[in-house]
């Protein structure tokens, strides 16, 4: 069967391809999508989820926005890396998609008490939705099966030496998340800079011949050419979608477990997950931290993904 799922995002490049593979595979069922301030505003980064389920013909699923500013701290947002869009590189269509009228919280929420078993929650995005919905409705915990998320490192950080960005962006959220007592996977920098969209993958995308493919050549081109310019990278890597790959087939991802802590407080080393891969009765396991990718089959299941999606739309006539 399936594994429900709810994506929480704030696309960005990454958070569009991870929608369209938990759209697109059949060992995923995506029950919701919901949005959050990150990459860029609230009102920006739900648009790009609504232009993302529009191309790909994702007109089944609702999508709900969520909060705009994290817990504590002001929104910074990741126009340098993601554009002034928060999407850039593609010409996007008028959306034929829009929010249902109700918080992203609350949806979750309703989702988890009319799903007759438990629900993945897949984070690709600061946590301010999920924490936010562990502390105004702390009966969903059991509810839901796991957390999945994209964040945090093992390692270095990117926004800074110590902090990645959707932990920096809000780590009094991720605080209480890491500390919910519901299984939490963390698939951190270290993980996802192993998903390099190289110059072959791009062709692949390309090569499907559909609109939706390549739409998201542009989206890797774009992505690639803003992570040359800031960080050397030759290659943009692809982080949301590992965490989607996770839930997918476990064996994509390999994790090991670990105790995570979120530094709140040092004035260099706000927003970083401090990670003892060697747990100890001091220091007990709370979470999975994900080490190593299986990077052939992450990209077969996600061009396959795509294709199914494109060719959905195809036949429906939803492209453009």
């Amino acid at each position: 069967m399936p594994v429900p799922i709810i994506i929480d995002c704030d696309p960005g490049h990454d958070d569009a391809l991870a929608i369209m593979l938990a759209a697109g595979d059949p060992a995923v069922d995506l029950l919701a999508v919901t949005t959050v301030a990150g990459n860029q505003t609230l009102e920006k980064t739900t648009l790009n989820a609504l232009r993302v389920c529009t191309v790909a013909g994702i007109t089944d699923v609702p999508v709900a926005a969520g909060c705009d500013r994290p817990l504590v701290q002001p929104l910074s947002v990741a126009d340098d890396v993601h554009g002034a869009s928060g999407l850039d590189g593609p010409m996007f269509p008028q959306p034929t998609v829009d929010v249902v009228p109700e918080h992203a919280v609350d949806l979750i929420h309703r989702v988890l008490a009319e799903h007759p078993g438990p629900v993945t929650l897949v984070p690709t995005a600061p946590l301010t939705n999920i924490a936010l919905l562990l502390t105004r409705y702390p009966q969903d915990a059991s509810r839901i099966r796991e957390i999945v998320l994209m964040g945090g490192s093992t390692e270095r950080g990117n926004r800074t030496p110590a902090a990645e960005f959707n932990i920096l962006t809000d780590p009094e959220a991720a605080d209480i998340v890491f500390r919910c007592g519901v299984p939490v996977t963390m698939c951190g920098l270290n993980v996802t800079h192993q998903a390099l969209a190289t110059p072959e993958v791009v062709a692949r995308f390309e090569g499907l011949d559909t609109p939706l493919g390549r739409t998201c050549a542009e989206l890797l081109t774009f992505f690639g050419s803003t992570y040359r310019a800031l960080w050397g990278f030759p290659s943009p890597p692809l982080h949301d979608p590992v965490a989607v790959a996770r839930v997918i087939d476990p064996e994509l991802v390999r994790c090991v477990d670990a105790h995570v802590v979120v530094e709140l407080h040092g004035r260099y080393t706000r927003g970083a997950t401090v990670v003892d891969l060697h747990p100890s009765a001091d220091r007990p396991a709370n979470a999975r931290a994900a080490l190593t990718l299986e990077t052939g089959p992450f990209w077969d299941r996600m061009v396959a993904a795509v294709a199914a999606l494109g060719a959905r739309t195809d036949r429906a006539g939803g492209s453009s």
